[in-house]
């Protein structure tokens, strides 16, 4: 039986709970979407206000994947700030993102977050070693050598996602997505994988097309 090291066992626990991803589950868009055609794209993150600084990361970061396709877009945290769209008067909040000039909004919703906790137990194994038969004490002390791997708990995060375009002109679905995020090392790395995965399905829909 090969000896596996507890240090090298914890270390190949610590990379596997570690390891994140986003992924795209659905999307659909209308037909001839083209976010390209809109001249002043707003990037709105709806999440709780515990997540101020996450909806900041989040709305940046899909402003500058969509800049580098070509579109005019702008943070809506950055313009109006974290408390601007508690307001629930709808025909008010289209007049002033029409009056600002802006003409098409894309939504981040954080749908759902959830923390699943596992604990694996420790285990014993039992490996022969040289054996001395001459002598009982000898061949007692050295028959078994015990290996302990210590129990360990990991905690896994899983976000669910949904970001939507509206035509703000005729207030109009024209593209929705979903996905899921898994284990994000930090509100960076999060927010990256998400707006390059969303942007690139975009893009791959027809909804971002060359100007």
């Amino acid at each position: 039986m090969k000896r596996i090291s507890t240090a090298g066992l914890m270390a190949a626990i610590i990379v596997l709970a570690s390891c994140s991803s986003t992924k795209v589950t659905s999307s659909w868009k209308m037909q001839g979407a083209n976010v390209n055609s809109y001249h002043k794209v707003l990037v709105v993150g709806m999440l709780p206000p515990r997540y101020r600084n996450t909806q900041a990361e989040m709305e940046n970061r899909m402003v500058k994947y969509l800049k580098e396709k070509g579109i005019n877009a702008t943070s809506a945290y950055a313009e109006f700030g974290p408390r601007a769209f508690n307001n629930k008067d709808e025909n008010k909040l289209l007049s002033t993102l029409r009056n600002k000039g802006f003409d098409a909004a894309v939504t981040i919703v954080l749908q759902d977050k959830t923390n699943e906790r596992y604990r694996s137990p420790g285990t014993v194994s039992y490996q022969p070693v040289a054996m001395y038969r001459n002598r009982f004490s000898g061949y007692y002390s050295t028959i078994y050598s015990r290996y302990y791997t210590p129990g360990y708990t990991t905690t896994n995060t899983n976000y669910l996602w949904e970001t939507n375009v509206y035509d703000l002109n005729v207030d109009q679905l024209l593209y929705t997505v979903q996905s899921e995020s898994f284990n994000p090392s930090s509100t960076e790395s999060l927010s990256k994988q998400y707006a390059k995965k969303v942007v690139k399905d975009m893009a791959q829909k027809g909804v971002l097309q060359k100007s």
